[in-house]
């Protein structure tokens, strides 16, 4: 197997952190790997602030890539991370070798995260805004809504996940370059034990897609944290 680049984006709420298991599998089998924190989050959460929308973590992205020289990458959004990576790969569509949509919002143009939350659970957005109203961030739901039931994972979790700045989840994805986006070969990894309910959309409707391949983890919505020599072998095989 000749070596990969992959760049792995996390979700919301979340860090570079949550890579922290999968990195090194990937990297003991010869790949280069890159976990960077979006703006205002993880080790970035310093910068948080109202005013970060998801062009901002988009730029987070394709800036990696260019100030890195990265090419014939292999980039992978967690959930929320979905739509930074498409917004990335359209921008940026000549430096990626495939998408990997890890139990992922699959973003299209003129779409943002909340529509598709408020297509298979409404009542979630609606608690979004309303907790945004006053600070403009959503503080992180329950643990065991990513599947956690480890009390030690969950308390080593905790403290690392911080409010999301809302602006971002609701700024509706813009694309310019679809033509180049489209020919990206393309994977999408459904995670089933238990489902959050916001990915099943995407499962049902690139499971057979031409251009795509698919994969099932039986594992929680944090899979990366849960299952990461399972997740390890998806991105391998991905390779």
């Amino acid at each position: 197997m000749s070596m990969a680049t992959f760049v792995l984006i996390h979700g919301a709420w979340h860090g570079g952190y949550a890579w922290r298991h999968v990195a090194p599998l990937l990297r003991a089998a010869g790949h280069e790997v890159f976990t960077p924190s979006l703006t205002g989050l993880g080790d970035r959460a310093h910068l948080s602030r109202r005013e970060i929308d998801l062009d901002t973590h988009i730029q987070d992205v394709v800036s990696l890539l260019e100030m890195e020289d990265l090419r014939e990458v292999i980039l992978l959004g967690h959930s929320y991370g979905g739509m930074v990576i498409t917004g990335a790969a359209d921008r940026v569509p000549q430096r990626i070798r495939r998408l990997i949509y890890f139990d992922a919002f699959v973003g299209e143009n003129g779409k943002s995260c909340m529509d598709y939350v408020a297509a298979a659970v409404p009542e979630r957005v609606k608690a979004f805004r309303e907790q945004a109203k006053e600070s403009g961030l959503v503080p992180p739901p329950p643990a065991a809504l990513w599947g956690h039931t480890d009390p030690a994972l969950i308390a080593w979790l905790k403290p690392r996940e911080v409010a999301h700045p809302f602006a971002s989840q609701a700024q509706p994805l813009r694309l310019s370059n679809e033509a180049a986006l489209a020919r990206i070969p393309k994977t999408f990894v459904h995670c089933t034990a238990p489902g959050t309910g916001s990915f099943d959309q995407f499962a049902a409707k690139y499971r057979n897609a031409p251009g795509w391949r698919f994969f099932e983890v039986k594992s929680g919505h944090d899979a990366m944290l849960l299952e990461p020599s399972a997740v390890a072998g998806v991105l391998l095989e991905n390779a």
